[in-house]
């Protein structure tokens, strides 16, 4: 399990720790410069498109470009729509399947020349979360969902990562969470804000009954202020509920906290 402890020698303005931070989607990759101290960006952000197929030697490539376009050289971090284990991936969602099986640190460290840390998108976002966003400061267990295409899911208890959890797999009512709760659901159903939150309402009340947890942040785009007016309201839930603070930021931000987390 990784720990972020920010632990800054020198905290100089003129002197900021930054580790580039990069999130690998099945549409797009994106990456930027991230001060340690802050979470906040240095540079803005670049993004190109992910290479059609997804295949791990044309990612490492295309990820090869945004390195170069930050002229970087220091630690790097990578999210991935992968669940990681020891530096291998077991799973691929939205990527292809030969990732799997695959040693993506040692891929990408070849490919980079460079010092570089791999986790899941989902645990990367509820990194950005929990060290800057809704969840700073937190204790006990926090939860993190990104409801998009699916659910992400990550769990931390006093800010240390119980990694992999697949939450948006959960069976519920004859299918899964995702199928019925995500925020496709709602458009591929046509679903009024209130009847997509009876739905989403009702995996809250699931996952409250397995893990009980303290705070509970709902990420991903229904997260923006415009959104989560139409219905944060109708949820309600036993732990503290708040919108995540970081939506197209948050891999970038979680992935640079990992890789400056590992020694």
């Amino acid at each position: 399990m990784l720990k972020f402890v920010v632990s800054l020698i020198n905290t100089k303005s003129d002197c900021r720790l930054e580790v580039l931070g990069i999130d690998i989607g099945g549409t797009g990759i994106k990456g930027a410069p991230v001060i340690i101290e802050s979470g906040h960006l240095s540079a803005e952000r670049f993004r190109i498109p992910t290479p059609e197929g997804g295949y791990p030697k044309d990612v490492a490539k295309t990820v090869r470009k945004v390195v170069k376009h930050f002229s970087w050289k220091g630690k790097i971090g990578i999210s991935l729509p992968l669940r990681i284990r020891n530096g291998v991936a077991c799973t691929a969602a939205n990527i292809d399947h030969s990732w799997i099986g695959l040693d993506v640190g040692h891929l990408f460290s070849d490919a980079l020349n460079a010092q570089v840390a791999t986790l899941n998108d989902a645990d990367a976002a509820g990194y950005a979360e929990v060290q800057y966003g809704a969840g700073k400061g937190s204790m006990g267990k926090t939860l993190v969902l990104t409801l998009g295409t699916g659910i992400g899911s990550s769990l931390f208890m006093n800010s240390v990562l119980v990694p992999n959890l697949e939450l948006g797999h959960l069976q519920m009512s004859g299918s899964t969470a995702e199928i019925l709760a995500a925020n496709s659901a709602r458009k591929r159903d046509h679903l009024s804000w209130e009847a997509w939150a009876e739905r989403v309402q009702d995996y809250l009340t699931y996952i409250e009954f397995l893990l009980d947890p303290d705070l509970i942040i709902l990420g991903g785009g229904i997260s923006r202020p415009k959104r989560t007016k139409n219905y944060f309201h109708l949820l309600k839930t036993r732990a503290q509920l708040l919108p995540a603070h970081f939506q197209n930021e948050a891999g970038i931000i979680g992935a640079a906290c990992a890789a400056y987390s590992e020694p």
